[in-house]
């Protein structure tokens, strides 16, 4: 994995150092090239060749001397960032601000010099020039720059969305008493609000919280009722205990500070990547991304041992490690159940019952020999997790477990859990499950349309539900049908199955588009093809053009796994 991760690094600071050298290189070594000795020193009147020349020998080597500049100041500003919490925040943000500053002038510089190489280089060399040529590289350079310019100032929404219900302290008094009590031991303010839900894992944040259409913001603790229901009580308290800790070393108020910061970059470093006329700077700003995250997870990593450590001293070094081996339990069985389900070819009932499947298995999972192979896949280091492995989190806190005692620990009886101290835990549970369920059955349900070929009047229904028949109408009285069968094409009174197309291609064209459909048999010359006029179809081009893709892709992905009658 950390032999994968250098091959990654290593492609990504090659491609950094192609974006920043290679179109000024290109300019300066043509410049050198092309003027003769001495005329490099002789005046020259503004815009002509000899003015041309040697301001392009000035901007190419101001551009080689920034992007030097450039990664000596993110190597900079990433080592900053590996210092501490604080030098890491100021690394992000000057960081974010300088890069984002640096790429917009950096396609600005290097879409000029693009121009400029694309009439010299022909000219020079065959004594002609392209005006498509350069019309193309004009227009590349000047969609750059409006991109680049134009991305930094888009935002993207910054609340989380929880799948939760609010656990009120009027309707639980007695675990809000309980939460009090754990934070006044570990010495910080308790949250302002408590969220039950069904995900596995705890947590806490800062950050603002949707939940239900509504934000919440200050200190908010995520609680997994269906862990509450297998952690007894000191187990769950270490697990409090822990996210509390993150409150405690100011962890919360940091990521709610610098998180923000972190997604409005990566949506830029996206939209650069995104559209390709921006991608050479995509590489400048993924590598400093790249180096910062290696601060980031080695700091979180940190902050998670001092809260095992918190909870350990506080609570019970046991409790805590028992939790996690019941956490990473839990959520393995889930998993396992849960990718069977999605799986299986045959349309779910309203009511899957994943809670159930997950609460009558998991002991006998547990007990299986399946369990213990499942089990190594929690204990995997990786730089990029801020959770370290559990053998390290057990060394951690100085209480090991062996492996042949995990089973134990997640099959013994759990007397007292702290469910009984949520009033309507059993209420919120059923609702969240419920809601879960009919995403989960919609989404199997969904893929079952693109799986189906189909044989019954069931799976016609769901495939059509998804793919239904759609008629683009055309001058003169025409038509065109897309459907999950084939295509009726103009003037045809059958379908055109999509067994009988291997490949599909759509042309803009004045007047009338025009639909070229390649057929798997050969013709005289070649593959057999079909040429389709379209006129009338341009109000409804991109629609068309959607239909065309979803309903090919569609047909590719039910051939590529086909299900039997």
């Amino acid at each position: 994995m950390m032999s994968t991760l250098h091959r990654d690094l290593f492609k990504i600071i090659l491609s950094a150092l192609m974006a920043l050298f290679f179109i000024p290189l290109i300019a300066w070594f043509f410049v050198d090239y092309a003027l003769p000795p001495g005329r490099e020193i002789m005046p020259a009147e503004p815009f002509t060749p000899l003015w041309q020349f040697k301001t392009t020998a000035t901007v190419s080597g101001a551009a080689l001397l920034a992007g030097v500049v450039m990664l000596m100041t993110i190597c900079a500003l990433g080592a900053a960032a590996f210092i501490n919490r604080r030098a890491q925040y100021l690394s992000f943000v000057t960081g974010w601000r300088l890069l984002t500053l640096f790429c917009a002038v950096e396609v600005v510089v290097q879409g000029a010099l693009l121009v400029w190489l694309a009439f010299w280089l022909t000219a020079f060399f065959f004594q002609v020039y392209y005006i498509k040529l350069i019309g193309i590289a004009a227009i590349l350079a000047a969609m750059g720059v409006f991109y680049a310019v134009t991305c930094i100032f888009k935002r993207v929404p910054q609340t989380t969305t929880v799948e939760g219900e609010l656990i009120d302290e009027s309707n639980s008094p007695a675990l809000w008493a309980h939460i009090r009590k754990l934070a006044a031991e570990a010495g910080t303010a308790p949250p302002d609000q408590i969220v039950g839900g069904i995900d596995t894992n705890f947590f806490v944040t800062e950050s603002p919280l949707s939940i239900n259409e509504q934000t919440f913001n200050g200190r908010s603790l995520f609680v997994s009722l269906p862990l509450l229901r297998l952690l007894d009580r000191t187990e769950a308290d270490a697990v409090l205990m822990h996210e509390l800790a993150h409150f405690r070393g100011g962890d919360t108020a940091s990521s709610a500070a610098l998180g923000p910061k972190l997604v409005q970059y990566d949506f830029y470093n996206a939209m650069m990547q995104s559209a390709g006329v921006t991608f050479l700077v995509f590489y400048v700003l993924r590598l400093y991304r790249v180096i910062f995250e290696f601060a980031l997870k080695r700091d979180s990593r940190a902050r998670e041992f001092m809260a095992d450590k918190i909870a350990a001293a506080l609570v019970s070094g046991r409790g805590i490690i028992h939790a996690l081996i019941k956490i990473g339990a839990y959520a393995r069985y889930r998993a396992e159940i849960e990718q069977s389900l999605f799986a299986e070819r045959e349309q779910h009932d309203a009511r899957i019952g994943i809670a159930d499947r997950v609460a009558a298995g998991l002991v006998p999972y547990a007990k299986s020999g399946h369990f213990l192979d499942a089990m190594q896949a929690i204990g995997v280091p990786h730089p990029f997790d801020s959770h370290p492995a559990l053998a390290e989190r057990m060394r951690n806190v100085d209480y090991e477990v062996r492996k042949p005692d995990y089973s134990r620990i997640v099959t013994e009886q759990v007397d007292a859990t702290w469910i009984p101290d949520i009033n309507n835990a059993d209420a919120i549970e059923s609702a969240l499950w419920a809601a879960y369920e009919n995403r989960f059955a919609t989404a199997h349900e969904q893929q079952l349309a693109y799986l189906y070929r189909p044989h019954t009047e069931a799976e016609r229904k769901i495939v059509v539900k998804y793919f239904p028949r759609l008629e683009f109408a055309l001058r003169s009285g025409q038509r065109i049908v897309v459907s999950y069968e084939g295509l009726l094409l103009p003037k045809e009174n059958h379908f055109l199955s999509w067994d009988n197309i291997s490949n599909i291609k759509y042309e803009d064209a004045f007047g009338s588009d025009i639909l070229r459909i390649t057929h798997p048999e050969k013709g005289r010359f070649g593959a057999k093809t079909t040429k389709v006029k379209l006129p009338g179809i341009r109000k409804k081009r991109k629609q068309l053009k959607a239909a065309l893709g979803q309903y090919w892709q569609r047909h590719q992905i039910m051939l590529s796994n086909s299900m039997p009658p």
